[in-house]
């Protein structure tokens, strides 16, 4: 009984069974898996929006959850892609405030509590309400 062919790609190491073991439809989807997503994998990340955008987008997303516009489920999803989008910005732009700080500490917590998701839009309102982050909010 043979294992199979080993395919090893930058830490990423796949081994094939044979055809005798597992059959046709084993191979026709490893086949479509090399295809279609193993390239995904070694897609460019999107580049980082610009700083003071992410700051403006990050305080309407903090106002959606304090005003409870939407349903739980999609604030927390419209919250956590604004974090993200932050913590990139701030990282293309060399940023490293409190509010990048902050961006970079609330995007690792899962799952987010409403609770959280408050605590974190209130801390996101006052943070962008600062001396340093105006002139960034108003047009």
């Amino acid at each position: 009984m043979t294992m199979g062919l080993p395919i090893t790609m930058p830490g990423l190491t796949w081994r094939f069974a044979s055809v005798s073991r597992f059959g046709f439809p084993l191979l026709v989807f490893q086949a479509f898996f090399l295809a279609t997503l193993a390239p995904l994998a070694f897609l460019p990340a999107k580049a980082a929006i610009p700083y003071a955008q992410a700051v403006i987008e990050s305080r309407k997303a903090a106002q959606a959850v304090l005003d409870h516009a939407g349903a739980e489920t999609c604030l927390r999803g419209k919250l956590t892609k604004v974090l993200l989008r932050l913590s990139a910005s701030c990282e293309a732009a060399a940023q490293q405030n409190a509010l990048c700080k902050l961006a970079d500490k609330a995007v690792v917590v899962t799952p987010m509590s409403l609770t959280f998701m408050e605590e974190t839009a209130h801390q996101l309102i006052d943070l962008t309400a600062s001396e340093q982050n105006v002139s960034l909010i108003k047009p």
